[in-house]
């Protein structure tokens, strides 16, 4: 088979798994968590079998979903830490970035069997950065020394757990600012020991 016969059923089909993905936005946003899969399949153009031949069930598309959005939106964010001269604030905000993230993409979240399960999945790809950027405030003394990567982490996940309680536009800020100033240095009461296993090993598939 010539290569050129090869490459065309690549395309089509990396062009479906577009069209599905921005379809199921789409349509999240619009009609809700518990919007059919036929109407996403409408809205992409192709037929549900397509669609399952790609996502076989609803977890895959919500996932693959927000891994996009991870992916297509934070590496900018993530970029621009160094610039900051408050490395604690570099850290800040990118936990803000996953924050606005998340509550832009809450209805495709809610679409998800276990919501908080798949926000740990879906953020794994910040990981090392929170982890960095954590150890980075600890060395410029803006950290408190007691505070480890998983912490962030972990914080960060229970933070999603707001959105579900407040409208959308951003009212999470004002918990994000509470909870960050308990990471800064001059707190009085020693943290209990970290858990043993990261949340890291529990997000690799």
């Amino acid at each position: 088979m010539p290569p050129e016969a090869e490459r065309a059923p690549r395309a089509d089909a990396a062009r479906n798994v577009k069209r599905l993905l921005d379809a199921a936005r789409a349509v999240f946003a619009e009609q809700g968590p518990d919007a059919p899969l036929e109407a996403i399949a409408e809205r992409a153009g192709v037929g549900v079998r397509t669609l399952f031949r790609h996502f076989p069930h609803k977890e895959a598309l919500v996932k693959t979903v927000l891994r996009q959005a991870i992916t297509e939106r934070l590496p900018p964010i993530l970029y621009r830490t160094p610039d900051y001269e408050d490395p604690a604030l570099a850290l800040r905000s990118v936990m803000e970035a996953v924050l606005a993230l998340i509550d832009l993409e809450r209805n495709t979240l809610a679409a998800a069997a276990n919501p908080g399960t798949m926000v740990t999945e879906v953020i794994a790809p910040v990981l090392e950065p929170l982890a960095a950027l954590t150890e980075r405030a600890q060395a410029a003394g803006a950290l408190r020394d007691d505070v480890t990567g998983d912490d962030v982490t972990r914080v960060l996940a229970m933070l999603t757990n707001v959105l579900w309680a407040i409208p959308e536009g951003g009212g999470w800020h004002r918990y994000l600012v509470l909870v960050f100033d308990a990471f800064r240095p001059g707190s009085t009461t020693p943290l209990p020991p970290a858990e043993a296993e990261p949340l890291a090993t529990r997000t690799r598939p």
